[in-house]
């Protein structure tokens, strides 16, 4: 992976029709349009599971994903005003690894998530994702570049399934095994483990509610889930909600409030 450096930094390219849409919060960021108890419905943690199918084919009412959609979203992270873009990548990164899938490699789909504060990128993520073919969504993993004054700065919370390839940062840690990032049909008290890799990365999710409605910029949702975030590394808990056809539309945490403002996700 090429790093920008501080004379080249990132800029972030959007659709137009997205760019309309989150104008009143995109133009600070100075860029150019042309970037406990785990319930029957959430797998068992030792349970391998299939990826017979397409992986990449996303019917996960709750996880979709389409190349080249992308998502913003506009709040607050502390005192400073952040957006946060969501880019579904057109790329495909392949696992295979012992122990996963029988062995047979898995094809998984890439989001990439940009976060700004005040018009400056503090940090890019490639995020890795497959759908077995019960319907839950995996989680093979994440590459972390954190960047300051446009230069990255380091790959905290960087893991993938089997390990780093060639082009990795080198300290990123090894998971034996993807985790459930989404269950094929979350219901209420449903709990499940995004992140289970000590002392690295810890994430610990319960779906407390289901059948909401919430509205957000983007517009009003139905058969909304909210699911809290808790994690070992960390005190702080957080709230996400998520939409239908969508994922998530809000994100609410002790001193972060981000809500989706533009979507080019299609609904099914």
């Amino acid at each position: 992976m090429t790093h920008p450096s501080e004379a080249s930094e990132p800029r972030l390219v959007l659709p137009r029709p997205v760019m309309r849409a989150a104008r009143w919060c995109v133009s600070a960021l100075l860029v150019a349009l042309p970037l406990s108890q785990v319930q029957a419905a959430v797998p068992a943690p030792d349970r391998q599971p299939d990826f017979e199918s397409n992986p990449r084919t996303f019917t996960n009412r709750y996880a979709p994903f389409q190349e080249g959609a992308v998502k913003v979203y506009a709040g607050t992270a502390g005192s400073a005003q952040e957006v946060v873009v969501d880019d579904y990548l057109p790329k495909r990164r392949i696992f295979q690894v012992e122990g996963v899938n029988d062995g047979k490699p898995v094809h998984c789909s890439i989001l990439r998530e940009m976060s700004f504060e005040d018009g400056q990128l503090v940090e890019s993520t490639l995020n890795y994702f497959a759908q077995a073919d019960d319907g839950t969504v995996y989680y093979f993993g994440e590459l972390v570049d954190m960047y300051q004054n446009g230069v990255v700065t380091s790959h905290e919370g960087s893991w993938l399934v089997g390990g780093p390839e060639d082009s990795d940062p080198s300290a990123t840690a090894t998971s034996a095994r993807p985790f459930v990032f989404m269950p094929a049909t979350p219901e209420k008290a449903d709990v499940f483990k995004p992140e289970d890799l000590l002392p690295v990365v810890d994430e610990t999710a319960q779906v407390v509610d289901t059948h909401q409605t919430r509205a957000v910029p983007a517009g009003q949702y139905q058969d909304v889930i909210q699911v809290l975030e808790s994690s070992e590394l960390d005190t702080a808990t957080e709230n996400k909600w998520y939409a239908p056809g969508v994922g998530a539309i809000s994100i609410a945490a002790q001193d972060e409030q981000l809500d989706l403002i533009a979507s080019t996700l299609r609904s099914p």
